[in-house]
């Protein structure tokens, strides 16, 4: 569900989406997000999304161990007045410095990576691979990893070297399902996306694990 005001100032529609948001009573088992001049609601993902989102979040965890850094998840992640909650990312053990004035999440300057793992149906792809990653990079987030199962079979995209003022990532790979997509920089460089996280194949071109 999407909710958009239109024919307001930009910098009024950012205050009232963003007192809005605050205001809301987000329903259990949904997320609300504000994206590009809208709050979208949407659900937090099903059986085979959270199984994913597990074993990432698992696998950062013991790859972080002792960095300073781990991972984190379904927490509101904070851009002047826009609002993201990826499905895992990555921020320092100690948040205090990089926590909202208000209290609301984390600053998006301290986060090092986020993962979104697509769930079904044209428009929660079009979020990820559209909104959100015009959205992560003005957020100078510095890698965003995108983990779908409904792309040829099942592909791991990684994005990096964020340019905020267009809103676009300067650098993009894009790794099939059974092969080690790699993270380039920041706190989890090297870390590896590969079929212990994401199974093999997915859909009409193989089945994953």
């Amino acid at each position: 569900m999407t909710v958009l005001v239109t024919e307001v100032n930009p910098m009024d529609l950012d205050q009232i989406l963003w007192q809005a948001w605050k205001s809301m009573d987000v329903p259990e088992g949904f997320r609300a997000e504000i994206i590009e001049g809208a709050i979208e609601m949407s659900p937090t993902g099903g059986t085979r999304h959270g199984t994913v989102n597990r074993r990432l979040y698992r696998a950062l965890h013991d790859y972080l161990r002792g960095t300073g850094y781990g991972p984190s998840n379904d927490f509101n992640v904070i851009h002047g007045l826009k609002v993201l909650i990826p499905d895992v990312f990555v921020v320092p053990d100690d948040t205090e410095e990089i926590e909202h004035p208000e209290g609301l999440g984390v600053l998006a300057s301290g986060v090092g990576l986020v993962v979104e793992t697509v769930s079904p149906g044209s428009d929660a792809r079009k979020r990820d691979h559209v909104r959100k990653r015009r959205a992560y990079a003005q957020a100078g987030i510095p890698v965003y990893v995108i983990i779908d199962d409904y792309q040829d079979g099942g592909s791991v995209t990684v994005l990096s070297g964020p340019e905020q003022v267009k809103c676009a990532y300067a650098r993009s790979s894009r790794t099939p399902y059974g092969e080690d997509a790699v993270v380039p920089e920041g706190p989890a460089k090297g870390f590896v996306i590969g079929p212990a996280i994401t199974g093999g194949l997915f859909g009409p071109l193989g089945q994953s694990g």
